[in-house]
């Protein structure tokens, strides 16, 4: 088992937890914005490699046997304010990836990597150059600090041979004045080819963003029937609120349906996707209410989905902020946000395990949790009929997948930024999530 925290990988024994090796490199000083806190989300392996990014936006290939480094490469000057908290994805011979910046002014992409060398063999911009195809979407000297980073996790469809990608937030994040237009390719779900980075499509779920929603919350890739038809679909909780179906081969909505109780920016979808925003929704000098809140109605924390049930897990956010809007000028070393943020504290905060039917959208069951919805942790769906989960309070728990009946839980005091994972060990089963500085591992009693 590998696990990571800020520029560090631990290698541990799988079946009891006995560290066999650590690497660790120095924190890097003077970062701005996430990376300058230290986060890492995990590592990608292939052969007798794993991959890791560390926090200069830069990306390792270490043993597998020993954590030794067999190469380092530079995806991203990190002194014009890019960094690296993410997961790498391997898709046949290549190790894909992004960088993180997207608060800081920092221009996105995607780059993929040969495994072996670490030659860098393609690269998508997620914010084109003047005169490229999607620059007529930006309106204002705002393309040149476009944002929009690809900093979190994609997925790859074998099937399809598709590599989903979610994408940031635009810069600035609360000031659209410099940026008129849907500012593309942010907050989407980009399909690319996997061997090539060429663009198939792209679906975006909030155009002209000026809440900080990013469209990083995985997607899912489900086999299901759809009004009867077998269907290869994609399906995503977004941070804005809506819970999206899409067709994976070609992009089209199939579904849109709000899952939180209070949603202010929009009434709803077009029927291609595109919201039906509120006025007057907009950050403001004085301050504008806007629900849901920065955090999101969810986040980059794992959903999960069990075919027996037809039920999509998230873990999801009742939670509304305050956005201000206020010039900025781009600098490098510093972030750019043309504004700020505050949660509403005027309103309660509660974060609630859902579960929606995949056909319909619809909530079928929550689980409302006692905390201030504080949290990060994601959700594990399994074939034995259960949903596992960090607790808002700091317990990890288990519930029933068809009704959202609590049946155990286990007090971690964790403020959980990790979702479990399932995985076998001299063949029995076992459920693992890191609790803090802490992995904790389950199993039945055989």
């Amino acid at each position: 088992m590998y696990v990571t925290s800020g520029n560090e990988c631990y290698a541990l024994d799988a079946g009891t937890g006995r560290p066999i090796w650590h690497f660790q490199r120095p924190r890097t000083h003077g970062l701005v914005g996430n990376g300058a806190g230290g986060p890492n989300r995990g590592v990608a392996l292939a052969g007798d490699k794993l991959f890791m990014v560390v926090d200069d936006a830069h990306l390792l290939a270490l043993k597998r046997v020993d954590g030794t480094v067999v190469w380092d490469i530079q995806m991203a000057d990190w002194h014009k304010n890019y960094s690296a908290t993410s997961a790498p994805l391997v898709v046949g011979n290549l190790v894909i990836v992004g960088t993180a910046g997207g608060e800081d002014g920092a221009r996105g992409f995607l780059a993929a990597f040969d495994v072996s060398t670490g030659k860098e063999v393609w690269r998508f911009w997620t914010v084109p150059l003047a005169g490229e195809p999607g620059s007529e979407t930006w309106q204002g000297k705002g393309i040149e600090h476009g944002g929009a980073l690809a900093w979190f996790t994609g997925v790859f469809d074998a099937e399809t041979d598709t590599l989903f990608w979610p994408s940031g937030n635009p810069g600035e994040d609360y000031n659209g004045d410099d940026r008129g237009g849907d500012d593309l390719y942010s907050d989407c779900i980009l399909a690319l080819d996997p061997k090539t980075g060429k663009l198939k499509w792209y679906f975006q779920s909030t155009p002209h963003d000026l809440w900080d929603w990013d469209a990083s919350e995985t997607p899912l890739v489900i086999d299901a029937n759809w009004q009867g038809t077998p269907r290869k679909l994609l399906v995503q909780g977004n941070r804005n609120g809506f819970f999206y179906v899409l067709d994976r081969t070609n992009g089209k909505l199939l579904l849109g349906k709000q899952f939180i109780k209070e949603l202010t920016w929009a009434t709803g979808l077009e029927p291609n996707g595109r919201p039906i925003k509120v006025p007057g929704q907009e950050p403001s000098a004085v301050g504008t209410r806007v629900c849901p809140s920065q955090d999101g109605a969810t986040n980059w924390y794992s959903p999960s989905f069990n075919p027996a049930t037809g039920l999509f897990y998230m873990q999801t956010n009742e939670m509304c902020s305050i956005y201000m809007k206020r010039p900025a000028e781009f600098e490098f070393g510093k972030p750019f946000l043309g504004g700020a943020e505050n949660t509403d504290r005027k309103s309660k905060q509660t974060r609630i395990l859902r579960a929606l039917d995949l056909q319909t959208g619809a909530v079928k069951w929550e689980l409302p949790e006692v905390g201030s919805a504080r949290t990060w942790g994601g959700t594990l769906a399994t074939a034995t009929g259960l949903v596992f989960f960090g607790e808002d309070s700091g317990s990890f728990a288990a519930a029933d997948a068809v009704t959202g009946k609590k049946l155990w839980s286990f007090e971690a005091g964790a403020n959980w930024h990790a979702s479990p994972m399932a995985y076998q060990f001299d063949g029995q089963e076992m459920i693992a999530v890191a609790a803090n500085a802490s992995i904790v591992a389950f199993a039945l009693v055989q």
